[in-house]
C-alpha cells in the first residue's frame, strides 16, 4: 500500500504532479493502511461470522427436526387446544407472547411464553403437534425470523461477540470503516494502475502478485462491501440511531398497525422503523438493536369480554385470559388477506389494545402484511400492506433481507457468503502485505500528520469538515480516526527526531 506514496510524489510516469493531488493521495493511502491495520480484525471477524450466520439456516433445519417437524397427519385441532398442551408444560403462570400456527402440514405449532434470563426478542418456544397436540420440543425463539439457539448465538456473536451491548460497538465500527476501506482501495487503484503496469512488465515478485489479487478482489466485491457497510449500520448502535433521525425527516419510515384502541391515538397515522427485533431485523439486530417494526408491534388490542374467552383460571390475566379468541382472530385475518403460511399472533397487552396479526414469510415474494384486529367486535382497526409501502421503505426491507441471506433463499446464502470469504482474504492478503513490507529499523516514517502538512488550505479544510460530518453521523468512526490520529501524532513527532543510520527505502 506505501508504493502509492511515493507516486503521490513523483507521479505515475515520473513526471512532477501537482501538490494537491499528491498530498490526497497520501492521505487517502495512510488511512487505507490505519483502517486495514487497526480496524481489519474487527472486519475479518464480522464476516467470518456473518458468513457462518448465512449459511447455517440448513443446518438448523436438520439439528431441530424433532421440534420442527411431525410425521402425524390428520385434521388439526384449534389453536386454544393447541395453547392448552404448551401452556401444560409452560406453567399457568408463563405469560403468553405469541403463537405462530404450523405453516403447513407436517411441521409444528410454536407457543412463545415470555421468560426471564433470555436477551431481547428471545422467547420461550413450546413446539407442538398441532394433529396430536404432543410436545415435540421446547427451545429459545429468537427475533421475527424464529432462529433457534444455533443460529441464534451464531447471529449474537455476530452482532456482539456475546458481550451484550458493549460488544456491539465492534460490528458498527466494522461497518463504519468497511465502505470507506472499499473507496479508498478503489480511488487507489485507479491512481496507480499505470505504475502496476510498468511494474508488472519488469517484475514478476510474490509482493506484486499479492497485491494484484488483493486489488483484483476488492474490484469484484466492492458494490458488495458498499451494500453490507449501509445495511450494517441500520442495525449498529449509535449509527443507527441517527440514520433513523434522518429517515424520519425525510419520511423514510416504514408503515405498520397501530394497535391502540384509544380513539385520540386511532386518528393518528402509525409508522414504524424497518429493523425487527433482536436478529438484524428480528435476526441481526447485528445485527440490531432496534425494535422490530414490520411484524412485530407494540402490543396488541382490546381484550375480549368475559362471553368471547375461553375457560381460564382466574389467577390468569392479560394475555394468558383470552387463548380462546385466537381461532377466531386468524379465521378473520386469514379473511382479510393475511394469506401467508407463516404468520404470528400476538394477543393484547391491555384492555385498550387490538390484537396484531403478522406476516413473517421475508423471502420472495416478501409477505409481511400486519393488520390490527378488534377482539370485541373482530372488526380490523389498522393494516399495513406491503405492497402499498413506499418504494424507500421497500428497497430498505429488501435490503436488510438480502443481507440476512433470506430473501432469495439460497442463492441469496450463496452470494453473502461468497462475499463473507472474499472480504475474509482480502483482510488476511493485507496483513501479508504489510508483514512482507514492514519497516526495518531507522525506516523513515509516512504519516498522515505529513500528508495533511502538504495539503493547501482549501482542500484542508475541506477534508476537515467531511471528517466532521462522518464523525457526527458516524460516531464510531469519529472516535476511532481521532485514534488513527493521535497515534499518527506520535509517530510523526517521533519520526521528527535526529536519527542516525542510513535512509531506508522500506516505510511503513
Amino acid at each position: 500500500m506505501s508504493y502509492a506514496f511515493h507516486r503521490a510524489a513523483s507521479g505515475q510516469d515520473g513526471t512532477a504532479r501537482p501538490a494537491v493531488g499528491a498530498a490526497l493521495i497520501a492521505l487517502i493511502t495512510r488511512l487505507h493502511f490505519y483502517v486495514g491495520l487497526f480496524v481489519g480484525p474487527f472486519i475479518l471477524v464480522a464476516a467470518v461470522t456473518g458468513t457462518l450466520f448465512v449459511l447455517t439456516p440448513q443446518i438448523e433445519n436438520r439439528l431441530y427436526a424433532d421440534q420442527l417437524y411431525t410425521d402425524a397427519t390428520g385434521p388439526a385441532h384449534s389453536l386454544t387446544e393447541q395453547i392448552a398442551a404448551a401452556r401444560a408444560v409452560a406453567g399457568p403462570h408463563a405469560a403468553l407472547f405469541a403463537v405462530r400456527p404450523a405453516p403447513r402440514p407436517g411441521t409444528t405449532t410454536r407457543v412463545l411464553f415470555k421468560a426471564t434470563g433470555l436477551q431481547d426478542s428471545e422467547h420461550r418456544g413450546i413446539f407442538v403437534d398441532p394433529v396430536t397436540l404432543a410436545i415435540k420440543g421446547d427451545l429459545n425463539v429468537y427475533g421475527t425470523s424464529g432462529t433457534l439457539p444455533l443460529r441464534t448465538t451464531l447471529d449474537t456473536l455476530h452482532r456482539n461477540l456475546l458481550l451484550g451491548d458493549r460488544g456491539r460497538n465492534y460490528s458498527e465500527l466494522a461497518a463504519s470503516w468497511l465502505w470507506f476501506a472499499a473507496l479508498g482501495g478503489i480511488i487507489l487503484w485507479a491512481y496507480g494502475r499505470r505504475r502496476r503496469a510498468q511494474l508488472a512488465a519488469t517484475s514478476s515478485s510474490a509482493r506484486l502478485r499479492l497485491r494484484r489479487l488483493h486489488s483484483v478482489i476488492g474490484l469484484w466485491i466492492a458494490l458488495g462491501l458498499f451494500f453490507l457497510s449501509a445495511t450494517g449500520l441500520t442495525w449498529s448502535r449509535w449509527a443507527g440511531g441517527n440514520i433513523n433521525v434522518v429517515r424520519q425527516e425525510l419520511g423514510w419510515v416504514t408503515p405498520s398497525v397501530s394497535t391502540s384502541l384509544k380513539p385520540a391515538d386511532a386518528a393518528r397515522p402509525a409508522s414504524g422503523d424497518v429493523h425487527d427485533d433482536g436478529d438484524g431485523d428480528g435476526e441481526h439486530a447485528a445485527h440490531s438493536g432496534g425494535g422490530e417494526h414490520m411484524g412485530h408491534m407494540a402490543g396488541a388490542g382490546r381484550m375480549g369480554d368475559a362471553a368471547s374467552m375461553v375457560h381460564t383460571a382466574p389467577e390468569m390475566s392479560g394475555a394468558n385470559a383470552y387463548a380462546g379468541q385466537f381461532d377466531r382472530v386468524l379465521a378473520t385475518a386469514r379473511a382479510a388477506g393475511i394469506d401467508a403460511g407463516e404468520v404470528e399472533i400476538r394477543p393484547p397487552r391491555k384492555a385498550d389494545q387490538a390484537w396484531a396479526v403478522n406476516e413473517v414469510d421475508r423471502s420472495w415474494p416478501t409477505q409481511v402484511d400486519a393488520i390490527a384486529i378488534d377482539g370485541r367486535d373482530l372488526s380490523i382497526v389498522s393494516r399495513a400492506d406491503f405492497a402499498t409501502f413506499p418504494l424507500v421503505a421497500k428497497l430498505i426491507r429488501w435490503g436488510i433481507d438480502t443481507h440476512m441471506g433470506i430473501l432469495f433463499g439460497w442463492p441469496n446464502q450463496l452470494l453473502m457468503a461468497a462475499f463473507g470469504i472474499a472480504l475474509s482474504i482480502m483482510v488476511l492478503l493485507g496483513y501479508v502485505m504489510w508483514w512482507r513490507r514492514r519497516p526495518a529499523p531507522g525506516s523513515p516514517v509516512l504519516t498522515v500528520t505529513q500528508a495533511w502538512g502538504r495539503l493547501s488550505a482549501i482542500p484542508r479544510g475541506i477534508a476537515a469538515l467531511v471528517a466532521a460530518a462522518l464523525g457526527w453521523s458516524l460516531p464510531l468512526m469519529g472516535a476511532s480516526l481521532l485514534a488513527f490520529m493521535l497515534v499518527d501524532v506520535l509517530r510523526w513527532r517521533l519520526a521528527a527526531r535526529p536519527r542516525s543510520g542510513a535512509y531506508s527505502r522500506r516505510p511503513v
